[in-house]
């Protein structure tokens, strides 16, 4: 199987390494110091628990087009640049090449299926905790390492069980879905919420939950997103918001999103995509999602990033 990674940070490098350390045939598209360490010193996967990883040869380019068709296209670039990614990597994309997301969101793959067709979109959602710490190095923290992926039309095709083994082989927590789209949004339910409480209030998870009137909020976050959900024929449990505040007790009290830590370094934001989804889609079907609208207008100053428009 010929992988090529379209993004190669701390999703795309993650499992790219994983597999490339496996002995599969990946190659990496990346840009600046991250792609020069890559060619001059490989991919290190650094994780205290389990031992680091190191690949001390890979390929890795900024031009897609320098590798040729490949089988399997997965795409990790941030949400933002979904639609100039999907025009780099036309190149790679044949017949026959599977293109799959590892992306945030539930409207990832209508950007991918407008560019190659429902035929080459496989769907998929990843569950990691990982970003690049210095170039050419992704650092994980703590052990979670899972991948869920299926094609839309719910069957089981060779190119996902022939991806799914390689996983495996990789020591990736690997599976298959017969309904990706419901994978798909259960991941954003919390995602979304997460995202959205961390960054608006500027503040890890465990204070967030600790709070009654914040925790509320971000209860309210999520059922806004499952009534979305379910609104669209995602078959989501009516008090699957619920079952994720619970989840989310389980967790460190230290966790963040990454669009928190986008916002603390001036970065761009995803809130267009996340909770912006969740609106759009909700005014589609006539749901209601005033504490998502609420996240997007109080985000919108910090949307663009520091390099975005002066704010005057």
């Amino acid at each position: 199987m010929k992988i090529a990674m379209m993004g190669s940070g701390g999703v795309g490098g993650f499992f790219g390494g994983r597999l490339a350390k496996a002995g599969f045939d990946v190659s990496f598209i990346a840009r600046g110091a991250h792609l020069a360490a890559l060619r001059e010193h490989g991919l290190t996967i650094e994780n205290e628990p389990q031992g680091d990883i190191h690949v001390p040869a890979v390929r890795a380019t900024d031009d897609p087009a320098s590798l040729g068709a490949v089988d399997l296209v997965i795409v990790s670039v941030k949400l933002w640049d979904t639609e100039a990614a999907a025009k780099q990597i036309r190149p790679l994309v044949g017949p026959h090449t599977a293109v799959l997301s590892l992306q945030n969101g539930v409207v990832k793959d209508d950007i991918l299926r407008r560019e190659f067709g429902d035929a080459a979109v496989m769907g998929g959602v990843c569950y990691v905790a990982s970003n690049i710490s210095k170039p050419g190095t992704i650092r994980q923290t703590g052990t979670m390492q899972r991948i869920v992926i299926g094609e839309y039309d719910g069957r089981k095709s060779k190119r996902a069980g022939e991806l799914h083994a390689a996983l495996a082989k990789s020591g990736v927590v690997a599976e298959l879905s017969d309904d990706v789209r419901k994978s798909i949004w259960e991941k954003y339910v919390f995602l979304v919420a997460l995202s959205a409480a961390t960054t608006s209030m500027r503040r890890t998870l465990g204070p967030i939950r600790a709070n009654p009137q914040t925790r509320a909020f971000l209860l309210e976050l999520m059922r806004e997103v499952v009534a979305v959900g379910r609104a669209h024929g995602v078959a989501l449990p009516a008090d699957y918001a619920d079952d994720r505040l619970r989840f989310g007790d389980t967790l460190p009290g230290t966790m963040t999103s990454s669009m928190h830590h986008d916002l603390e370094r001036g970065n761009r934001l995803e809130v267009e995509w996340l909770s912006g989804g969740v609106v759009k889609l909700g005014g589609e079907k006539g749901v209601p999602t005033p504490c998502n609208r609420a996240v997007c207008d109080i985000l919108a100053l910090h949307a663009a990033g520091a390099a975005g428009p002066a704010l005057t």
